[in-house]
Formats: C-alpha cells, sequence, structure tokens
C-alpha cells in the first residue's frame, strides 16, 4: 500500500489553464452565426479590460476567427495580439486561425480585404509614434497568425 504523501490532494491539484478555448471574431452574426459575446465589449477604444486579458492568458487555445471586417475592429487587433504574445512566451497557447470568407494570404500579407483599415490606421497614425508601434503590432500578428496551420472555410 503505497503512503498517503506520495499521492497529491485534489485540493493542491490547480490545473496549467482555466479555460479551454478563447474565441476571437468580428461580425459573425452578420452571416448567421451565433457566438456568445461578452457584454461588456465595448468598440468606442482601444483598451480590453483585464478580465479579457486574463481569459486569454488562462486558455488552452485560442481560436481566432478572420473575417473579411475582422481588421476594422482594434478591440478584434488588440486581442490578436495578447493571443500571439501567449502562444510566444511561456503559456504556449495552441492557436488556430479560421478563415471564414477571407483569403489566408490577404491576412498575412494585410491586402484585400484587410488593406483599407490598415491604409486608415497608418493614415490616422501617421505623426503619432505609439500609434504606429501599436499598426505595426498589428501588422505582426496578422502574419503570425496568417502562418500557422489553421481552417480555410471559404464559400461555406
Amino acid at each position: 500500500m503505497a503512503s498517503s504523501s506520495s499521492f497529491v490532494s485534489n485540493s493542491q491539484y490547480r490545473p496549467r489553464w482555466k479555460y479551454v478555448v478563447f474565441l476571437s471574431f468580428r461580425g459573425l452574426k452578420n452571416r448567421g452565426i451565433l457566438t456568445f459575446q461578452d457584454d461588456k465589449r465595448i468598440e468606442d477604444g482601444d483598451s480590453i479590460p483585464e478580465e479579457l486579458l486574463k481569459a486569454i492568458e488562462v486558455s488552452q487555445f485560442a481560436v481566432v476567427v478572420f473575417s473579411k471586417n475582422f481588421a476594422t475592429s482594434r478591440w478584434c487587433l488588440n486581442e490578436l495580439v495578447k493571443i500571439i504574445e501567449c502562444k510566444q512566451e511561456v503559456n504556449g497557447q495552441t492557436v488556430i486561425p479560421i478563415f471564414y470568407d477571407v483569403d489566408p494570404s490577404d491576412v498575412r500579407n494585410q491586402s484585400g480585404e484587410f488593406a483599407v483599415p490598415f491604409s486608415e490606421y497608418e493614415l490616422k497614425y501617421r505623426d503619432d509614434v505609439e500609434g504606429m508601434q501599436k499598426v505595426k503590432r498589428w501588422r505582426t500578428a496578422l502574419t503570425a497568425s496568417a502562418n500557422l496551420k489553421g481552417r480555410d472555410i471559404r464559400g461555406r
């Protein structure tokens, strides 16, 4: 019989992940895809509530659904930056990109549907060093995401 000291009690066990999946998306409701949305999520600024950042950090998987209007949301772009940071750092989340009616190369290169919003961001932030750094982080995160193995579900 093994001694009780060789077992870890359930009260001491803390899983590495609080959530299995964090879903990041923009505009899917208009396409008939219903998803849970945080009611506190307000599109009036660039900041992400601390609770949302923490949810990203403690999620084992991040599923990012790239739609045609994803790049119009600074909120989604900021979420994506955090997701990619968590993937590359010690958290090591698995990121699964879903390309919903979007060409992955448009996400990777910020072309096609992604070109206009980025032209607007660069115009808006052209005299703002911090703003341009943010745009660069968005571009880097989009490129990194599109370079991951994901699912292309155009026309489905």
